[in-house]
């Protein structure tokens, strides 16, 4: 592992000098977000060594690096998930690269369905807590105690701190924002009626196919983390739902402009 790791960010140092101090984990539909950085070096993921490739629609597969709101980014224009055969381990495999290069605070995005009942299509919900029973652990295995801690902490898988800024930045901005508990699911089906009521019942105010292995990750190696789900789909409701992958692409789409405006600001407050 620490002989991959030092590979790919040695490589990434031969194309870009800096150490950015920030990384940014963009999901399905939510890649807009890079228009708004002043990029100064892009790196497709094919050429960076041990690196997995994103296989979904409504990721584009590079890794970005410049400012953004005045500080030094890097960004995930398009993430890996479990159900596309990666491991675990593979699907965080690039926060620990970001933690590496000199990052200390994450923030991501996912798309994700909703279950609580004041959620509507297009909403967006900051993730407060998190439910990573269902998904394999990124750490199983031998641990590397120069990543980490054999058994870390995840009392506070999400900053308490960054989540009162981004409120506020949200209020400033007239932006409504929700608050709740995302349950990480491998996918790639979308749920039955039953297990979304199964999820409500324990908790979860929402559920997608990400996030939760990247966090797992990022908190093991000291990362402060924030995260809002863009709420794409509805998974409890009354009428007949039939979910496609392209009705959450287009839900994404009308919701970014909300979720790039809170970024910029956060990051900036940072």
């Amino acid at each position: 592992m620490m002989n991959r790791l030092d590979e790919t960010v040695q490589y990434i140092r031969s194309r870009y000098d800096h150490a950015p101090v920030v990384g940014i984990v963009l999901g399905s539909g939510l890649g807009n977000l890079v228009a708004e950085m002043k990029v100064e070096a892009e790196i497709p993921y094919k050429d960076l060594p041990h690196f997995p490739v994103s296989t979904v629609e409504g990721h584009r597969g590079r890794l970005l690096f410049g400012e953004l709101s005045g500080k030094k980014v890097v960004a995930m224009a398009g993430r890996f998930h479990f159900y596309e055969g990666y491991s675990a381990s593979d699907v965080a495999y690039p926060i620990r690269v970001m933690k590496l290069l000199g990052v200390s605070t994450l923030l991501i995005s996912n798309a994700a369905g909703g279950m609580n009942g004041d959620f509507k299509v297009g909403d967006l919900m900051i993730i407060r807590d998190q439910i990573s029973l269902f998904t394999v652990n990124p750490l199983i295995g031998k641990n590397e105690d120069a990543l980490g801690p054999r058994f870390p902490d995840m009392s506070e898988p999400y900053n308490k701190d960054l989540i009162k800024k981004a409120r506020s930045i949200a209020k400033e901005l007239k932006i409504p924002v929700h608050k709740g508990v995302y349950a990480g699911v491998t996918g790639p089906t979308f749920e039955t009626r039953a297990e979304y009521k199964m999820l409500q019942v324990l908790g979860a105010d929402a559920v997608g196919m990400s996030t939760v292995q990247e966090v797992i990750v990022a908190r093991h190696m000291g990362v402060n983390v924030f995260a809002i789900s863009v709420i794409t789909d509805l998974g409890i409701r009354e009428e007949e739902n039939i979910i496609t992958h392209q009705e959450v692409l287009e839900a994404a789409a009308a919701a970014e402009p909300k979720l790039t405006a809170i970024f910029k600001e956060l990051v900036k407050a940072l």
